[in-house]
C-alpha cells in the first residue's frame, strides 16, 4: 500500500470522525436542567436495610415469591459474573459459571442488564447482545433448578444494530412480554412485544414522542453524564411497569419529564396498527428524573430521582411523594417486590461507571442493593 494511499485513508477517517462529532453534538448538547420535584422525605435514611454489599456495582433484581434474589452485575462495569443469586450474602452465578460471559455453554450470556420472575416463578433473562451488536435473546430458566426453559433469539427487524434492550415486564398470565428499546446508540427507540406462547414478537411505537428521550441533561451527585467530555448518555424509554390487573402498561425514558401509559389490551393487539396504537397512548403525570420502576398493587408507582438520591412515590392521583433521600443511593436502579413488601432497589452508581476503568470502578467500591418497607399512603384526604 503507497503512502498516498495510506494518507487519503486517514484523510478519510478524519473527515468521518469531524462528521461523526458534529452528529453527536447536534443530538446531544443543548440540554436544559431537570426540574426539582424532590420533597422532604418520608422516611429516614436508618429505614433503608442493607441486603448486601457487593464488589461490583449491580443492575436490576428480581426477587422471588420464597425470598430467593436474584440480580445482574451491571454490565457497563465488565463483570465476569453477569447473573447472580444471593446465597448467605455472596453472589452466586445463575444458573451456573458456565452461561456467563465468555463461558463454556454455549448459549452462554453475552451482556445481561434485566432480569424478572413471572409467576411460575421462571427467571426470564433479557440479554442485550452488547448493545445490539450481538442480537438480543430472551431466555427463561426454573429459577430453582436453573434448567432452561425457553430461549428466544430477536430478529434485527425487532431489535437492530445500535439496539439496547434495557427492562422489562411480563404479563400476570405470564403470556406477553414487553421490553423498553433504549437505543442508545442507534436513537430508535421503541417498544417489543413477546408472544411466549408463540414464540414471535413485533416492534411497536418506534420513536414515538412517548418513547423518544428528553431534553434535559442528568446530572447525578455531581457528575453530568457524559462520556470522554462528548455526548451525553441519554437514553430512550428505559422503565416500564404493568399494574395488577394488566389494565395499562406505565413507561417513560429517563430524562422525559412524563410517565406515560397505553392500554395493554392494546400492546397485544396485533390487528392495531402503529397509528392506532399511538392513539392510545396517555400522559400520566409529571415525574423525576427516572430509572428504576415499580408499582403496587394499589396502583402506586414508586421511581427513582437519579438527581436527588431518592426513591419517590406517585399516586393515582400524580401526586408525587419523596420517600427516602440519601447520600447513599447512588443511582437507584432496577425494583422488585419481596414477598413480605420489602421493596428491593439496586444502586448501580452508573455516574462512577460509565467511561471509568476497571480501577476506578472497584475503588467507587463497595457497591449495595438495600430494602425498604413503603409508608401507608397518606393524601390530603386522609389526613
Amino acid at each position: 500500500m503507497s503512502f498516498t494511499t495510506i494518507k487519503h485513508a486517514f484523510i478519510g477517517l478524519l473527515i468521518v470522525l469531524v462528521l461523526a462529532i458534529v452528529l453527536i453534538r447536534q443530538t446531544y448538547v443543548e440540554f436544559e436542567a431537570f426540574p426539582d420535584r424532590s420533597s422532604m422525605p418520608m422516611l429516614a435514611s436508618t429505614e433503608m436495610e442493607l441486603v448486601t454489599h457487593l464488589p461490583m456495582p449491580p443492575g436490576n433484581i428480581a426477587v422471588a415469591a420464597n425470598g430467593d434474589i436474584f440480580f445482574t452485575f451491571h454490565p457497563e462495569a465488565q463483570p465476569a459474573i453477569n447473573v447472580a443469586k444471593l446465597v448467605e450474602g455472596e453472589a452466586q452465578p445463575f444458573p451456573s459459571i458456565d452461561w456467563q460471559p465468555g463461558g463454556a455453554e454455549p448459549y452462554a450470556f453475552n451482556e445481561v442488564l434485566s432480569v424478572r420472575i413471572d409467576q411460575q416463578q421462571r427467571l426470564w433473562v433479557l440479554d442485550n447482545g452488547k448493545h445490539g451488536l450481538e442480537k438480543v435473546r430472551l431466555f427463561a430458566f426454573d429459577s430453582v433448578t436453573g434448567e432452561m426453559k425457553q430461549r428466544y433469539t430477536f430478529s434485527r427487524a425487532e431489535f437492530a444494530l445500535g439496539s439496547h434492550a434495557n427492562d422489562f415486564q411480563i404479563s400476570q398470565d405470564g403470556n406477553f412480554i414487553i421490553i423498553s428499546d433504549a437505543s442508545i446508540l442507534g436513537k430508535t427507540p421503541a417498544l417489543v412485544v413477546y408472544d411466549v406462547q408463540n414464540n414471535t414478537a413485533r416492534r411497536l411505537l418506534e420513536q414515538h414522542e412517548s418513547v423518544v428521550a428528553g431534553k434535559f441533561e442528568p446530572v447525578v451527585q455531581g457528575r453530568k453524564m457524559t462520556i470522554f467530555g462528548l455526548f451525553t448518555v441519554n437514553p430512550g424509554v428505559d422503565g416500564l411497569v404493568l399494574d395488577a390487573n394488566n389494565d395499562y402498561l406505565y413507561y417513560a425514558s429517563i430524562s422525559a419529564d412524563k410517565l406515560y401509559r397505553i392500554p395493554y389490551a392494546n400492546i397485544i393487539d396485533a390487528n392495531l396498527s402503529n397509528d392506532e396504537l399511538s392513539a392510545t397512548v396517555e400522559v400520566v403525570a409529571e415525574k423525576t428524573m427516572t430509572d428504576g420502576m415499580a408499582m403496587d398493587p394499589q396502583g402506586n408507582v414508586y421511581l427513582s430521582d437519579l438527581e436527588h438520591s431518592a426513591i419517590v412515590r406517585m399516586l393515582p392521583s400524580g401526586e408525587l411523594q419523596t420517600l427516602l433521600k440519601s447520600a447513599s443511593i447512588r443511582w437507584p436502579d432496577g425494583f422488585s417486590f419481596g414477598p413480605q413488601g420489602h421493596l428491593y432497589f439496586t444502586c448501580s452508581s452508573l455516574h462512577q461507571v460509565i467511561g471509568n476503568s476497571a480501577g476506578v470502578i472497584k475503588k467507587n467500591g463497595p457497591y449495595q442493593i438495600y430494602r425498604f418497607m413503603p409508608p401507608a399512603v397518606i393524601t390530603e384526604d386522609t389526613e
